[in-house]
């Protein structure tokens, strides 16, 4: 079993940046992939990025097209931790945003909430105008 933990949203300004973290616990697992999603109210989720990594080193990352060149995916191997740098924050950034584990990946893929196993709690991150 596998389990995620989001942290670092909070209340912003327009413009702002944050960084988000997203810690796995329970097993460490040499290749996988994982991804963030967004949920605004009234909206449903949606896919931000991923990151694919296979014997440790990263092998492929995506965005949707709303982060692209704003937010930044990385993967810090020693503390079993995913990153989030999101930059030049827009209110319609406004979301609690998820992160999610898959433990057998394909290459490309990640943009499916149905392709991941794990998901943590989600944290809120709010951007004023």
């Amino acid at each position: 079993q596998v389990q995620l933990v989001e942290s670092g949203g909070g209340l912003v300004q327009a413009g702002d940046s944050l960084r988000l973290s997203c810690a796995a616990s329970g097993r460490t697992f040499s290749r996988g992939a994982m991804g963030w999603f967004r949920q605004a109210p009234g909206k449903e989720r949606e896919f931000v990025a991923v990151i694919t990594w296979d014997t440790w080193r990263t092998v492929f990352t995506y965005y949707a097209n709303s982060v692209k060149g704003r937010f930044t995916i990385s993967r810090d191997n020693a503390k079993n931790t995913v990153l989030l740098q999101m930059n030049s924050l827009k209110p319609e950034d406004t979301a609690v945003y998820y992160c999610a584990a898959d433990q057998t990946p394909r290459v490309g893929a990640g943009r499916s909430e149905r392709e991941y196993d794990y998901w943590g709690q989600g944290t809120q991150v709010t951007v004023s105008s």
